[in-house]
């Protein structure tokens, strides 16, 4: 089985701008980019387009390759203290010479749509979240839409990086999975990763995961984000080899990418609803 997550995203956006509507808010998102990185300038687009299309206003906020820490502190300083804005969304990667944590810190943890301050990791880390990272709760999304058995089953997270392997591992744990990490370091990882269920790769490698790496029968979800030889889009998971012996798998492009940006998108909703309902003092 194939999980297509654009298809999901699809049902998903249309849904969210129904609940919009219907809300009588006016949801909005700000971004902050630095430099010129044309990969990160498109993700931006993509964002502000999807806005449009399910009815949130957005602004970006553009600031120069150089751009000091300070600078890009102030910007995030202005859009916490701007009641018309609800979500920010400070685009990765920043250039080297911007503390990253320094800025990931300094969004107002109500207006964090992206999941990474360390106040809503450890809400998530509680289990009790309130902005989960975009791709792991993508990721739940789509099993939750195809139906795919969480509880009980064991779960391998290849990856452990703090956007995507850490929160995912704590998405599943929080839906009664068994979760193992696995990592550079991990002894006998292939053997870790045939006794998954649910396997999620977000290493970042061309081809990591092959058919004797997955357990047969297993849901396989490809986080990673690759160009082949041919400078084609390809994921961690070898896919035609792997589709051959998982159960359900995601493709690359069209499988986890589409459902970060849904998530984008419904994290501002509710953060606009947060702030209408009760200030944020939730939070």
């Amino acid at each position: 089985m194939i999980l297509d997550g654009k298809a999901v995203s699809e049902k998903r956006l249309e849904l969210l701008k129904e609940k919009i509507e219907e809300s009588g808010l006016y949801p909005r998102l700000a971004t902050v980019i630095v430099g010129e990185d044309p990969a990160s300038k498109l993700y931006v687009r993509m964002k502000h387009r999807t806005c449009e299309r399910v009815g949130i206003g957005s602004i970006g906020i553009e600031l120069p390759e150089d751009a000091s820490t300070e600078r890009v502190l102030e910007a995030v300083t202005r859009l916490n203290n701007d009641p018309d804005i609800n979500g920010i969304l400070v685009q990765l990667p920043l250039p080297s010479q911007v503390d990253t944590t320094r800025v990931i810190n300094a969004v107002a943890p109500g207006k964090d749509v992206d999941g990474f301050h360390p106040y809503n990791l450890g809400r998530l880390l509680a289990g009790d979240p309130v902005f989960a990272p975009c791709t792991p709760q993508g990721i739940m999304t789509i099993l939750e839409e195809y139906r795919i058995p969480i509880q009980g089953q064991r779960a391998v997270v290849v990856g452990r990086s703090i956007d995507v392997g850490r929160p995912m591992a704590a998405l599943l744990l929080n839906a009664d999975a068994t979760v193992t990490i696995c990592h550079s370091k991990t002894k006998k990882i292939e053997d870790e990763m045939r006794g998954a269920d649910i396997l999620v790769s977000a290493v970042g490698r061309l081809k990591f995961v092959r058919p004797e790496m997955v357990k047969e029968g297993a849901t396989v979800i490809d986080v990673g984000i690759n160009y082949d030889e041919q400078g084609k889009l390809c994921g961690d998971v070898d896919f035609e080899a792997v589709r051959e012996r998982a159960g359900a798998i995601t493709p690359v492009p069209g499988g986890v990418g589409p459902m970060t940006i849904a998530t984008l998108m419904e994290n501002t909703f509710k953060a606009a609803r947060l702030s209408a309902c009760c200030n944020n003092t939730v939070l």
